[in-house]
């Protein structure tokens, strides 16, 4: 049965207020019905509700990626995302290019290398006492460590932060963000594929790695700089973005920082609530491939899915109390952060794994988590973070 009531809602999902502070309109949205029309976004459907959402995300026949994940995904202005963006054969054989160096047997191999780093890190924070934890920690980790593992040259890491940044902006609509980051996108897409060059991957590395496979005759040169360039995009926006996220979390909840502290085993559910209330990326979007109706509401073919995972992940529907932070939370990674169904993020493992040993390398050295200064959001169409986090950390005795 198709409602004759369309519910609508004049909002902005883009404004600087509403992407500091989402959650009382997402409370709406989740009230207001399964889709909400947006008229300020082309009439393009925002859907809220955990089921919901997920049903869109598991039925990528119905609900297509492609060309990728944006509200406008036609502008010329717009990334392309490779598998994420694509459906059907392609994105298989994208995908299984990378699954190769993301499998848990394949982590294994690098976990201890990342947890020792990440004390490296902590001991040398430690010795200054009140750091920024953002540029002192969560940017130059990731940046390091994936960096190693992907097969970048060392030098002009940094300046890729700004050029993933640019990416993920023209996910949003044509504003003011998006238009400032568009000169970088030409350089990102010229940069990058000179970095990732056969001739310029680090040994040892994912770029090595897929250049033998070219090789053996099991991909193309073209295939390698594509798979590098998704783990770029993926590897580092998310750790940062993560990390900050959950520190900021266990900083403002002392009791969870010391529950941490006594067992470095809850590491791991501390980063899957930090995704689920803090999602490192706020939304995707899908286009409906057919006529449908959609638990009551008629969707047509052509038009655009606003899923918003920052509202799913707080539907109080599936999570009891969902706007606290608990550690003891039921199935900790059950939240839709990294997607789900086909397009479930491959780096998720990897993210979790950079984040928690963080987490883990903090809590065996501090006793507390100190704010110093007030911290500072990032204000991005796409990505939810902080661009500042002044923290003392208190040593433990």
């Amino acid at each position: 049965m198709i409602t004759s009531h369309i519910p609508s809602m004049d909002v902005d999902l883009f404004r600087d207020e509403q992407l500091l502070d989402p959650y009382a309109v997402y409370d709406e949205l989740r009230a207001a019905g399964p889709a909400v029309r947006l008229p300020v976004h082309g009439n393009a459907w925002a859907v809220a509700g955990y089921d919901h959402v997920r049903k869109v995300l598991k039925d990528h026949r119905t609900f297509s990626s492609a060309p990728n994940a944006g509200i406008e995904p036609y502008r010329e202005d717009m990334a392309q995302t490779g598998a994420a963006g694509a459906d059907g054969p392609q994105h298989s054989r994208m995908r299984s290019l990378a699954a190769e160096q993301l499998s848990p047997r394949a982590l294994r191999g690098v976990r201890r290398r990342i947890e020792k780093r990440a004390a490296e890190y902590v001991d040398t924070l430690l010795e200054r006492g009140t750091v920024d934890l953002v540029p002192e920690l969560a940017r130059p980790f990731p940046l390091e460590v994936a960096g190693d593992l992907i097969g970048l040259p060392r030098e002009g890491r940094e300046e890729l932060l700004d050029l993933t940044t640019a990416v993920f902006n023209t996910f949003g609509p044509a504003n003011q963000r998006t238009k400032e980051g568009i000169p970088l996108l030409k350089n990102t897409f010229e940069v990058l594929p000179k970095l990732l060059a056969r001739d310029n991957v680090l040994p040892d590395s994912w770029g090595a790695a897929y250049y033998k496979a070219v090789d053996e005759g099991r991909m193309e040169d073209a295939e390698v700089v594509t798979t590098l360039i998704s783990f770029v995009f993926g590897s580092f926006e998310t750790t940062i973005n993560t990390a900050t996220s959950a520190l900021w979390l266990l900083s403002t909840h002392p009791e969870a920082w010391q529950a941490l502290r006594a067992d470095p085993r809850l590491a791991d559910p501390a980063v899957g609530e930090t995704l689920r209330l803090e999602p490192v990326t706020w939304f995707t979007a899908r286009t409906a491939t057919r006529d449908l109706n959609f638990h009551g509401v008629p969707f047509e073919k052509g038009d655009r899915v606003i899923l918003l995972l920052g509202a799913a992940n707080r539907d109080p529907r599936h999570y009891p109390d969902p706007d606290r932070f608990d550690l003891s939370r039921h199935r900790p990674n059950d939240h839709l952060t990294f997607s789900h169904g086909i397009h479930v993020c491959p780096g998720a493992r990897f993210a979790r794994m950079e984040t928690g040993a963080l987490l883990t390398a903090l809590a065996r050295k501090v006793a507390r988590l100190e704010r110093s200064a007030e911290p500072a959001r990032v204000l991005h169409n796409m990505l939810r973070g902080f661009t500042s986090l002044p923290t003392t950390l208190v040593p433990a005795p």
